[in-house]
């Protein structure tokens, strides 16, 4: 196992495209919890981006948010 360095810090931050699939979120909140500057809840308690942040806002936490969903909710992908 190798430590983290400064490129693997900056690999994590690079702009990404996140989508959250509405039809399989449960409301979990486990992607507000853990990225709070990305993520929030609306109304109806389900997984919401806030806004202007859908490319992670250089959050280094957003595939942590996607791992978190107990229901697999939340595609990143590398824009």
């Amino acid at each position: 196992m190798s430590a983290r360095g400064p490129a693997d810090a900056r690999d994590a931050r690079a702009a990404v495209r996140i989508a959250i699939d509405r039809e399989r979120c449960i409301g979990a909140g486990q992607c507000a919890l853990t990225a709070p500057e990305v993520f929030t809840q609306d109304d109806d308690g389900l997984g919401a981006l806030l806004p202007g942040r859908e490319d992670g806002g250089g959050s280094a936490l957003v595939r942590e948010a996607a791992r978190a969903c107990p229901v697999a909710a939340i595609a990143v992908r590398p824009l």
